[in-house]
């Protein structure tokens, strides 16, 4: 009976979203549950904001493999004028910070293993203070109605679908590996991966993170950054050699920021990006302006010159990425100089058509001389667009759980460049601008956007996937505006991606075309399969009505009304 219930569950959401295109507003996430929670917050009066607060916590509980209440977020947030005035945009950065005993040599002494698993670690969390302060400025519901979706799914349970069996499978795969972990990882094997024997359909609650999400619904942040909640956060962390405390915890803030907006794109589009420590922004503006300025030299997109000139422009813009990304209010980023029109004219003119270039070769500005995520977007007919991402970094984050509150602890540490020259978890090596300090959040390839065409939101997208997040939402991006493609038909597209290191090219395993990888090769570049390139959210405004998509990667459903 729990299958078919399961079962049935998803079918109606998704059912939901086929009506679209909708008229008063519409959710994309990467599960039904969370989609539908959002729209629930638009039928009873709610805006954008509030539908955003209610998909995330509801994220928490459907999703704690991605993302939840022990990680962060960016999230991006475009406002219509008032009386003829212009659209007001916004970030705002509730990313992980370092705790106060984590400076750049933390990890040199310790386990290979410590900035990835483990107490140690662990980063500050932030998504509730940023959920928080995001609905003290702009909500219209009550906080406490806004995360009912959530402590309903965690009471009543959430179905199993293929992309929590996948991170069942990797846990069991990292206790294998690394037997030593066992112990710290012992309660999500338990109670989240049920021990191995999870399958689709099974329903999982969380009775403990009902208890916290009750709490907070009562309390606000406090709940959560003091009191005895605080108390086991930093107790968890130290049990398994981490050093993340009460202090930490209390002392965090929210950042606000001002959005990075593009110059005009493919003719008539505006990107609003986050600015570091983000770094997606910052890259898919520089795709973007390098293929703008040689589109006329490779013909019609989809050809094997159009692709070859992607690849090689995602190769320069994860050159800067690792030679300046950091968080800009501990180290200068030069933004400016990166997204510079010169700039980014004298790296699209360095592209050779011909072959291939060696990696150490690319790059929008000249070397210094130092050298597991989940996305949503909201639309409201009334102009307001929200587009969200949040992690716990890899699948089920640090293994390190709080067990009196169901609190997946991150392992958002490993985003900072750790050991030097070494790769992190994603394949990424990164400069010592990176290196962890106290208070500083990890550079990140969280990459929300929103697409303005003139003063109105023409897409909203964003995606899951590690630097991979970059790639996957540029290229979604690119199948809608520049090849026509509607938006289920730009989700479904196989796609590609390149990050400077490793030098090489890799083919999601559902591409197709044979010849495409073969011309490619014959050009000088490496080829390799993968799963995939990213799991994107989107949606798409037209004359027509409000259209949301989700990602057939993660079995992701819209909704809208």
């Amino acid at each position: 009976m729990k299958h078919f219930l399961a079962g049935l569950a998803v079918l109606i959401f998704s059912c939901m979203a086929t009506a679209a295109p909708w008229t008063r507003g519409a959710v994309a996430a990467d599960h039904a549950l969370a989609s539908e929670a959002g729209v629930q917050m638009l039928r009873r009066g709610g805006n954008a904001i509030d539908a955003a607060v209610a998909v995330s916590f509801t994220l928490s509980v459907v999703d704690p493999f991605s993302c939840g209440v022990g990680g962060g977020g960016f999230m991006l947030i475009s406002i219509p004028g008032e009386d003829g005035a212009a659209r007001r945009n916004v970030a705002i950065d509730y990313r992980e910070t370092a705790p106060a005993e984590v400076g750049a040599d933390f990890y040199i002494s310790r386990a290979t293993t410590a900035s990835r698993y483990g107490g140690a670690a662990a980063g500050v969390p932030g998504m509730v203070a940023g959920l928080w302060a995001v609905h003290e400025r702009w909500g219209t519901l009550p906080w406490r109605d806004c995360l009912e979706p959530a402590i309903r799914a965690a009471t009543q349970g959430a179905p199993v679908g293929g992309p929590w069996l996948h991170a069942v499978e990797w846990v069991a795969g990292v206790r294998e590996k690394y037997p030593e972990l066992q112990t710290a990882s012992q309660w999500v094997w338990t109670h989240l991966c049920g021990e191995g024997d999870l399958q689709r359909g099974d329903i999982v609650r969380q009775p403990e993170q009902a208890a916290l999400l009750t709490l907070i619904a009562s309390e606000g942040p406090n709940a959560f950054y003091a009191g005895p909640v605080a108390t086991d956060i930093a107790a968890a962390a130290a049990a398994f050699g981490g050093v993340l405390s009460r202090g930490d915890l209390h002392r965090y803030a929210v950042s606000w920021a001002i959005p990075l907006e593009s110059a005009v794109v493919l003719g008539k589009y505006q990107l609003l990006s986050m600015p570091p420590p983000s770094s997606g922004g910052i890259a898919m503006q520089q795709i973007l302006g390098m293929l703008d300025r040689r589109m006329q030299d490779v013909g019609e997109a989809g050809t094997v010159r159009w692709h070859h000139l992607l690849v090689e422009a995602m190769r320069s813009a994860f050159a800067d990425r690792a030679r300046f990304g950091a968080d800009g209010e501990h180290v200068a980023v030069p933004v400016r100089e990166m997204t510079h029109p010169t700039h980014i004219d004298a790296a699209a003119k360095s592209i050779p058509l011909d072959r291939a270039r060696p990696s150490e070769a690319a790059g929008v500005l000249p070397p210094p001389d130092d050298s597991g995520t989940s996305h949503f977007c909201v639309y409201t007919a009334d102009g307001w667009a929200v587009s969200c991402t949040e992690t716990i970094n890899l699948e089920f984050g640090s293994l390190v759980a709080v067990p009196q509150w169901g609190i997946v602890l991150n392992n958002e540490m490993d985003d900072f460049a750790t050991s030097p020259g070494q790769a992190n978890a994603f394949g990424l090596v990164q400069s010592n601008r990176n290196a962890p300090a106290p208070g500083k959040r990890p550079l990140s390839s969280m990459s929300p956007t929103i697409v303005l065409e003139g003063d109105r939101v023409r897409m909203i997208a964003g995606a899951s996937g590690g630097p991979r997040i970059i790639n996957g939402t540029l290229q979604v991006i690119l199948n809608v505006l520049l090849r026509g493609m509607s938006p289920e038909e730009a989700l479904e597209a196989p796609r590609l991606h390149h990050q400077w290191l490793p030098d090489v090219v890799q083919f999601e395993e559902r591409w197709s075309d044979e010849g495409m990888i073969e011309a490619l090769g014959i050009l000088g570049h490496e080829t390799k399969r993968r799963p995939s390139v990213g799991k994107v959210q989107l949606i798409e405004i037209t004359h027509e009505g409000i259209t949301p998509a989700s990602d057939p990667r993660k079995e992701g459903a819209p909704a809208g009304w």
